[in-house]
């Protein structure tokens, strides 16, 4: 995908969720479109009409920095999505170059604390593949494990999709998430074979993948159904792994819930003792489960 179109299409699809009301405008009458009109997105960005639409169709590949703020107003963006606009608006030559990894594998130091952390903790990928992990983590959940993909999982993995109460408020944050990670730089082969992947096998990707939502993942907290030791909620801290082409380490504790942090411990007690299958039979064993699309 050119960099033009994946500004038309981030400028489209903002433009089709902000409703005249607002941003302060009055209109009467039946209105055929969803969202604003593009004449109206270039009132208010205080530009012309034809040039608004130049830059929805790609004929326009050069924007200001000036133009595209006004737009991210009138979208009403934060910051960080405001961020994500400019960037899109440059042209591919002006991008930071990122190199491509064929295989990423988190730092030998991290998974090493991974081993004696004494929480649920895993790494992930820019493109949310899980690179480590540890016992405590799987025991939580079965598929933070190495080689499975948390965007993949929680849209087509039923068994995931049992483990969170509040499933569904749990999607649009994932993806913008997801977004934010990649940034411009969607013509990676793993990002553009994954959202490929998920867009046939999800109606609920394909919706919340349109909307172009950008946040960067920060942490937050979850609940979780555990089938063993019931309903527990957990915080969730993201670190950023220097050295790394975007590798974050995820941390999951219990803060100030000590229900929750009493579960964990038991968990803890139950996951002692339990024998690691061999790395070929874990991965026979993921193959097979039940909603389980691709590799």
């Amino acid at each position: 995908m050119s960099e033009s179109t994946e500004l038309g299409e981030f400028l489209r699809a903002r433009r089709e969720l902000v409703q005249p009301s607002d941003v302060g405008l009055r209109v009467g009458g039946l209105r055929r479109v969803t969202g604003l009109r593009r004449e109206e997105v270039a009132m208010l960005a205080g530009i012309s009409a034809d040039y608004y639409l130049r830059l929805e169709q790609g004929r326009d590949r050069n924007p200001s920095v000036q133009v595209l703020t006004a737009l991210a107003g009138v979208f009403q963006l934060d910051d960080e999505a405001t961020e994500h606009l400019v960037r899109l608006g440059q042209p591919a030559s002006g991008r930071t170059a990122k190199p491509r990894i064929r295989r990423e594998v988190a730092p030998e130091s991290i998974r090493q604390l991974l081993g004696v952390l004494g929480l649920p903790a895993f790494v992930e990928s820019r493109a949310l593949d899980v690179l480590a992990t540890n016992d405590l983590a799987t025991a939580l959940n079965p598929s933070l494990a190495v080689g499975r993909n948390r965007l993949r999982d929680v849209f087509l993995d039923r068994d995931e999709r049992a483990l969170y109460p509040d499933w569904s408020r749990l999607l649009p944050g994932i993806v913008a998430n997801f977004r934010a990670a990649i940034g411009t730089d969607t013509d990676d082969p793993r990002v553009v074979q994954l959202v490929g992947e998920l867009s046939l096998a999800s109606d609920e990707f394909r919706r919340l993948w349109a909307r172009h939502d950008v946040r960067a993942g920060q942490g937050g907290t979850t609940q979780y159904r555990h089938p063993q030791v019931g309903d527990l909620t957990l915080r969730r801290e993201k670190l950023g792994i220097r050295g790394t082409d975007g590798q974050l380490l995820v941390i999951l504790h219990a803060a100030d819930d000590a229900d929750s942090a009493g579960l964990l411990r038991l968990l803890g007690t139950l996951s002692v003792g339990v024998a690691a299958a061999p790395e070929v039979d874990a991965l026979e064993a993921d193959a097979d489960r039940p909603g389980r699309v691709g590799g």
